[in-house]
């Protein structure tokens, strides 16, 4: 038996060898990682230097492309180098960084969705009141805990991990993932399950009661309330649940592979699911937003029009 502090490296067994393609996928993934980066950046970037935009609102998906940019900056190199890679090992202190990356970027996803729905509740069910009990400070104390929750949750799980037995090192991922990780124990795993157990039925479940409470308002409002406020709550919170639903099936596909044998699959078919979880909602979320928000397409249509005609400006000067 090993102690995970006497292994030294973990082998990534998911990957299949694609011979001469290999460069031709790590362009595509390069391409999407670029864009993953460029669209949450401008958005952040828009939010950031219009003054009309630092609404709770705003500031909530400020904070969700933050984390798409740590989600996808904390797997993505790792997974480009796996591509080109021929040995498909990892070290086990970059193996827990993975684990740490991957499971707060999911956890702080959830929150922040969590935390949105709970916004556009009071904004939709509760218009006059939304200024006094979204305030600054509460805006704030509510981003500052949709971040700092999973962080604790998740260091306290990787510290549970760190003294398991393994009997081996294989983990049949494209990337590090903490049910495969515990997979490999001898030993006994019951703390972890109870943990992981109690995490999911106290805080998860109850996060998605949450969720399912605030549409259930919204839609009673929706469906008695005039012409106006049906438009407002359709413009406003299309884009967060198709966002929310989107996560929803990523999370499905994860949970999917991690408990079923899926071996009978195409490799690439299960390729693809591995990597939509970390690619759809980085990619889906700034694009979904920045195409239906009216006023984030108005920010960015001035912020490049306000670039051409500088570089005009100084074209003819």
């Amino acid at each position: 038996m090993m102690n995970f502090s006497q292994v030294s490296y973990f082998t990534l067994a998911a990957y299949s060898d694609v011979g001469p393609y290999k460069y031709l996928v790590f362009l595509f993934i390069m391409c999407l990682y670029a864009l993953i980066i460029g669209s949450n950046v401008l958005l952040i970037v828009v939010i950031g230097v219009n003054r009309s935009l630092h609404e709770p609102m705003y500031m909530f998906l400020c904070s969700l492309f933050v984390n798409e940019l740590y989600g996808s900056s904390g797997m993505f190199p790792s997974l480009l180098i796996q591509i080109l890679s021929d040995v498909h090992t990892v070290s086990a202190p970059l193996c827990f960084l993975q684990v740490f990356c991957l499971y707060t970027y999911v956890n702080v996803e959830f929150y922040s969705l969590a935390v949105m729905s709970y916004d556009r509740y009071v904004a939709i069910c509760h218009p006059l009141l939304y200024s006094s009990r979204m305030t600054l400070h509460r805006v704030v104390r509510l981003i500052v805990f949709s971040w700092l929750l999973p962080v604790v949750v998740v260091t306290v799980m990787i510290s549970l991990n760190a003294s398991l037995q393994l009997c081996g090192n294989a983990i049949d991922r494209l990337f590090c993932n903490n049910y495969y990780m515990v997979r490999l124990a001898c030993g006994d795993t019951s703390v972890n399950n109870v943990y992981g157990l109690v995490y999911t039925f106290t805080v998860l479940i109850g996060l998605s009661l949450l969720i399912l409470y605030t549409y259930l308002r919204i839609l009673r409002v929706c469906f008695s309330g005039s012409r106006q406020t049906r438009q407002k709550a359709v413009s406003t919170c299309t884009p967060h649940l198709a966002s929310l639903l989107n996560f929803s099936f990523a999370c499905f596909f994860e949970i999917l592979q991690s408990r079923f044998d899926l071996s009978h699959f195409p490799s690439i078919l299960r390729i693809l699911l591995s990597t939509y979880f970390i690619i759809c909602q980085p990619l889906f979320n700034p694009v979904m937003y920045g195409l239906s928000l009216s006023k984030v397409r108005l920010m960015c249509r001035n912020l490049f029009s306000g670039g051409a005609k500088l570089l005009d400006l100084n074209t003819s000067g």
